[in-house]
């Protein structure tokens, strides 16, 4: 969908001026010029519903993403963050200059499928114990991607990687296997935050996203915050999002890769810190282990 635009007369209806719209869209952007144009046109075109706002918080991009957005969906809210700042501390600054009932984390490589947003938001509705709802990722070639799944330790992580990995190689069994999982409606651990629905309050009860991550696994780290205070969080494959996976990583996959051990290290001394020396070591003998230094930006 690379490219694809909505009709002129539906860019400047896209965000909503209501003053307290239910529902707000945060989508941070870092040199997204690629992808912010069909994401939004995917918006437009499989317009919510529910009342909506949506805010472009943009990390310092060097192609004019800004810019972009500003001048062709005039509609659409941009805040410059400043600087790159990670993708948990840019969400962070788009929920807090928001003031939707509901926030919907969206990444800009996503384009929304018809009633997906009104889907996402309707399940949320009829799960009052749940904090947040993700929908079923599908790539570009329309294969599901294994969105959710069980909190992150060793085994946890094993069994994603094979899933994940062996679904990537279009082993048939796997393949067969990720496909069952990702029909079902059911309660998770976490959703990707590629595209994930949460509440407000539950959002705010728990700080917001932990800024340690700059990127990678807070995502899940926001799950597993919301599931401590007793909430539930849900899969909703009703909800149908495309994710074009990758694309921005691609472009500095060096940083990329080094923001996740980060992340990675980071997840694991905050709830797994027994596991912390020997994740070190394997990283080490794997020479993946970063520097101690702050996460560079990306």
């Amino acid at each position: 969908m690379d490219g694809v635009r909505a009709p002129d007369a539906a860019r400047p209806g896209l965000g909503v001026t209501m003053a307290a719209p239910r529902l707000a869209i945060v989508i941070v952007t870092f040199n997204s010029r690629a992808d912010i144009d069909a994401c939004l046109a995917s918006l437009a075109l499989h317009r919510p519903v529910v009342t909506h706002e949506i805010l472009v918080v943009d990390n310092a991009s060097q192609d004019g993403t800004a810019m972009f957005v500003r001048e062709q969906w005039p509609g659409v809210r941009v805040l410059d963050a400043g600087g790159n700042l990670g993708f948990a501390r840019a969400n962070n600054i788009g929920i807090r200059s928001t003031m939707g009932e509901l926030v919907l984390l969206l990444n800009p490589d996503t384009r929304v499928t018809p009633h997906a947003i009104d889907t996402l938001v309707a399940h949320l509705d009829a799960h009052a114990e749940a904090a947040a709802a993700g929908p079923r990722l599908l790539d570009a070639e329309g294969r599901a991607e294994l969105s959710f799944g069980a909190m992150i330790g060793p085994l946890a992580e094993l069994r994603q990687k094979v899933l994940t990995v062996g679904h990537a190689r279009g082993l048939p069994g796997i393949s067969a296997q990720v496909e069952r999982l990702t029909r079902r409606p059911t309660g998770v651990d976490w959703v990707s935050g590629a595209c994930l629905l949460v509440r407000r309050a539950d959002a705010e009860a728990v700080g917001l996203l932990d800024e340690r991550f700059f990127m990678y696994t807070e995502d899940v780290d926001f799950c597993a915050a919301l599931r401590a205070r007793g909430r539930a969080i849900r899969f909703t494959p009703e909800a149908v999002v495309t994710h074009l996976r990758g694309r921005s990583a691609a472009t500095a996959r060096s940083a990329t890769d080094l923001a996740y051990r980060r992340s990675q290290l980071a997840f694991y001394a905050k709830h797994h810190p027994g596991w912390l020396p020997l994740l070190r070591i394997y990283l080490q003998i794997r020479g993946r282990l970063p520097d101690a230094s702050p996460a560079a930006p990306i």
